[in-house]
């Protein structure tokens, strides 16, 4: 890449006052999330919380993989009560990727729903 294009542009943006004025100018910035890993993995955890691997995401996703081994195992009076657990648990993890900005596949979860749909239709 040629920086100098890039630095060219941060000069004019400059010139032209699309700086001045900012949103949280001329104060500090927030404590950093990631102060307490070492210096090494900051940026990789950086990465993976932007892209939706954080703490919380994890520990859904874990309760769903543990959900979906009991519902494989079970009989199916303990299934009916076992899908409602991960239904929820789905609903969940979505609510939680929206609320970070992270879109799903909403196509796999369209095809979801309408199972579901079809699964409870009165003949």
């Amino acid at each position: 890449m040629n920086w100098h294009i890039v630095e060219d542009l941060i000069k004019k943006a400059q010139r032209d006052g699309d700086f001045d004025n900012l949103k949280g100018a001329g104060k500090p910035l927030p404590p950093d999330e990631f102060a307490h890993y070492p210096d090494d993995i900051r940026m990789a955890m950086r990465i993976l919380k932007n892209s939706g691997h954080d703490e919380e995401v994890q520990f859904v996703k874990e309760q769903m993989g543990d959900l979906q081994q009991q519902i494989k195992k079970a009989t199916s009076e303990e299934k009916t009560e076992l899908e409602k657990q991960y239904n929820f648990k789905l609903t969940q993890m979505n609510q939680i990727l929206s609320r970070k900005g992270i879109q799903t596949n909403s196509t796999a979860f369209k095809q979801y729903q309408t199972q579901i749909e079809d699964k409870f239709k009165w003949d």
